[in-house]
């Protein structure tokens, strides 16, 4: 038998149990189940008992399953209390039934034990009703879902809180308030309630945005507004009031005196006046005085307004004048700072008025036409275009001012007090809300000169290239005509009839050889031979054939400069500079005159402009050579140096002299200048680098060439020449030298012999440069990876400096064209090295 105590215990605790787990009813039927599983032995009687109205359980019943009368009385009286509990809790779900929220109760593992319809149709289309769906509401929102969660955290912890949380579920939006509260006596237990406030927010926020934006048109209204009440006190003010007077806005209102804040206030006033007039509507303008004692000027209008029993409030406006006036400074500057941008701009600006007529232009476009700005106002704008371009201006401002725009810029020309056209890029465009064409001018003057001088470099060098290759061609012609003259005067000797005809041919030819050095040196592709030489020395060899070439009738003058500095220059080439710009001095003087040769030391800090190029700073070594002729015109000072360009007449002048000195003189590092004055004469400048100390102590080592020296040799020589003619003549003069000579006509035929001579070796390979297919240095990298000691000489009728990239150790160069005893010579030198 169950002690009392311990039954009702056990019943309680049964009945706590059993009011849990039942979300839906909890009434007297769930007692006879509990009693019926306290004592098993009285189901039948208890559930008997169970049906009777009145709930009252015969106490023999009890008696017979072996109960006490004291324990069956405590429990009749604990039943009758349960079936009021079960009475409180119908009352309970008719509460919750009839809220207007959703209501959930959940237990300590967040089990829901009771909901109701509300709550049931609040999770319809989420889930089941209980606390995971309310969870889902808020998955997509998640801030939303991290406060439900610390509103979740803060119930367990026995805390109540409401919040409002944003709900996005599939296509519907909504605002929620979500009460949270635990149950108290029941540890873990919480009593949830959720409120669909979608339209209270909706509306709250719609007043806060119109509040907001009210209070945002106040405080930052352009305007100052106020209301002060009777004591003048401050009920009402803008942020902007509050800023002019640098206050803080909240202190203005808990503490601002209007009187306080005016420079001036008036005597006789009320507190709430700005005057003294005392009238209904005041406008005046007054000094206001904020923080700090700073003033400025205000327009105030007010209105005041008296009540029933003196109460007073003021409405006013107020503009800030000191503004205002800053305003017409800042367009003030504003104004100057485009007037100075307009005086000051770089490119020319007009303004033309509606009938065509300039109303006005910068100092950069009067400038640019040679005029003063008062000359060209009032001008007709078209008075100024030259007459080529007029048409085409014209059409184009009038295109700007019916409204349409200027694809690119036009270039014209324009006229003014130059003698000279001004060749401008023209830009247009329309002022908006005027009758005024704005135009831009860009000064193309020294463009054009650029571009001009860039199409004469293209042209020389265009020229360059043609000289270069006509002189490469020409030299293997002037090479076989000259070496086949030499191979038969060897069987023609002097007193031979047929000796003085070669010799007419050799020299003839030579004749040719020195125009196509000529054609090199004005394109700059001859070989120089460049040795560090004293100016004065190569002068005073030179001095007697100047004198024969100028003639008895001009007198030549040489002033030798004192300690002049070494220049490396070429001295066969030098001497050749010196004798064409004598003999250009002789025809330009006539009948007699002066030819002055002077030398000097120049050094310039600074670059110096020349006729055609610029000197960069540095020490030279001058030449000046003048003459008492009849000058150069200007208008062909810059064309001087052109090939071909010559002021003679027809069979009197190549037109390569100058052109010829110019190559030269700029292929050995120096510069070209000339100064001339029309009826004076005519001075030629040629500045020379001063030669460096380190090519000052070079040992040079010049050995002169002994006529009676032994040129025979026995050496193998493979010969590899494209021109039959060059390579009969070489392969003869070598081979009555001695010499055992190969012969081929391309560089894959030298191969192919290469291929073919076993064990047996070579001493030199001569080769020409230029050939079909494979050319001379391609064919040297290719024997050369067998035999990288073999001997080569590159022949060729271009210059030395082609082939800077490929001379190396055992590389040697002979230029075309060249004579027997020069081919032998240079054989020999390579060959005893």
């Amino acid at each position: 038998m169950l002690d009392h105590s311990e039954f009702i215990a056990r019943h309680h605790k049964a009945a706590q149990e059993t009011g849990r787990r039942a979300p839906k009813t909890c009434g007297t039927g769930a007692l006879p189940l509990l009693l019926a599983f306290l004592l098993p032995g009285a189901g039948l009687l208890f559930a008997a008992a169970a049906v009777e109205d009145g709930g009252m359980v015969r106490l023999i019943a009890l008696a017979a399953a072996g109960v006490s009368v004291l324990a069956a009385l405590a429990l009749y009286r604990s039943i009758r209390t349960h079936a009021g509990q079960d009475r409180e809790l119908t009352l309970v779900r008719e509460v919750m039934e009839g809220s207007r929220g959703a209501r959930l109760i959940t237990d300590g593992e967040d089990g829901t034990l009771y909901y109701n319809r509300k709550f049931e149709m609040l999770c319809r289309g989420v889930g089941r009703p209980a606390l995971e769906s309310l969870y889902r509401l808020f998955q997509d929102n998640e801030e939303a879902h991290a406060h439900f969660r610390s509103l979740a955290d803060q119930a367990h912890r026995g805390l109540t809180d409401t919040i409002e949380l944003f709900s996005r579920f599939e296509d519907r939006e909504r605002w929620l308030s979500v009460t949270v509260q635990p149950i108290a006596g029941y540890a873990g237990y919480i009593h949830w309630r959720i409120d669909d406030v979608t339209r209270q927010h909706t509306e709250d926020n719609a007043i806060r945005e119109e509040r907001e934006k009210l209070i945002d048109f106040t405080d930052n209204a352009p305007v100052g507004f106020f209301s002060v009440n009777e004591a003048g006190r401050f009920v009402f003010a803008n942020a902007t009031f509050a800023r002019w007077l640098g206050e803080d806005l909240r202190a203005l209102l808990d503490q601002g005196i209007l009187h306080t804040y005016l420079a001036a206030p008036p005597e006789k006033a009320a507190p709430y006046n700005i005057t003294e007039s005392d009238k209904p509507r005041e406008v005046a303008e007054i000094l206001m005085k904020g923080a700090g004692g700073k003033t400025f000027l205000a327009s105030v209008n007010q209105v005041v307004v008296k009540e029933p029993g003196g109460r007073v409030r003021t409405r006013a406006v107020v503009h800030d004048l000191t503004a205002e006036r800053e305003m017409r400074r800042a367009l003030k500057a504003s104004e100057d700072r485009f007037q100075r941008f307009f005086e000051e701009a770089p490119l020319g600006i007009v303004l033309v008025n509606d009938e065509g007529v300039i109303a006005d232009c910068n100092s950069a476009f009067a400038a640019m036409l040679g005029l003063e700005i008062e000359a060209l106002e009032g001008v007709r704008f078209q008075d100024l275009i030259h007459e080529e371009d007029r048409e085409s201006a014209l059409s184009a401002i009038s295109k700007i001012e019916r409204g349409r725009q200027l694809k690119a810029p036009l270039e014209i020309a324009l006229k003014g007090g130059r003698q000279e056209q001004v060749k401008a890029q023209m830009y247009a465009r329309r002022f908006k809300g005027g009758n005024n064409t704005v135009l831009h001018f860009i000064d193309l003057t020294e463009q054009k000169q650029l571009e001009a001088q860039f199409v004469q470099s293209q042209k020389m060098q265009a020229i360059g290239q043609l000289a270069g290759g006509v002189a490469h061609d020409f030299n293997n012609l002037l090479t076989a005509i000259i070496g086949f003259c030499d191979l038969l005067l060897l069987r023609h000797k002097p007193g031979d009839p047929s000796f003085g005809d070669i010799m007419q041919i050799k020299q003839n030819s030579n004749r040719a050889a020195n125009l196509v050095r000529q054609l090199l040196a004005f394109s700059r592709q001859q070989t120089l031979r460049p040795r560090v030489h004293d100016v004065t020395d190569i002068l005073t060899e030179l001095s007697h054939l100047l004198r024969r070439l100028i003639g008895a009738n001009i007198d030549l003058r040489l002033l030798h400069g004192q300690e002049l500095g070494l220049v490396k220059v070429d001295e066969g080439q030098m001497e050749q500079v010196l004798i064409n710009l004598a003999v250009n001095a002789r025809d330009a003087m006539g009948g007699g005159g002066a030819l002055t040769i002077e030398t000097l030391n120049f050094a310039n800090k600074k670059p110096k402009e020349l006729v055609s190029e610029e000197l960069p700073s540095g020490e030279w070594v001058l030449i000046k050579v003048t003459d008492t002729g009849c000058g150069i015109p200007k208008g062909n000072l810059g064309r001087i140096f052109e090939p071909f360009f010559t002021t003679k007449n027809i069979g009197e002048g190549t037109g390569l002299g100058l052109s010829t000195v110019y190559g030269i003189i700029r292929q050995t590092g120096g510069y070209l200048d000339v100064e001339s004055e029309e009826g004076q004469g005519t001075s030629f400048l040629i500045y020379l680098p001063r030669a460096q100390e380190t090519e000052i102590d070079e040992v040079e080592d010049l050995v002169e060439e002994d006529v009676s020296r032994d040129l025979t040799g026995t050496e193998r020589i493979l010969l590899v020449e494209d021109e039959d003619a060059v390579r009969t003549f070489s392969q003869r003069a070598l081979g009555n030298k001695g010499y055992e000579v190969l012969a081929a006509d391309s560089g894959e035929s030298a191969l192919a012999i290469m291929e073919k001579q076993d064990n047996k070796r070579l001493d030199l390979i001569i080769t020409d440069v230029v050939m079909p297919n494979m050319d001379g240095p391609t064919l040297v990298q290719r024997i050369r990876q067998n035999s990288p000691d073999l001997k080569i000489i590159f022949i060729s009728g271009y210059s030395e400096d082609k082939l800077k990239d490929y001379m190396g150790a055992n590389t040697w160069f002979l230029p075309k064209p060249f004579t027997l005893k020069q081919l032998a010579s240079k054989v020999k030198e390579v060959l005893e090295e």
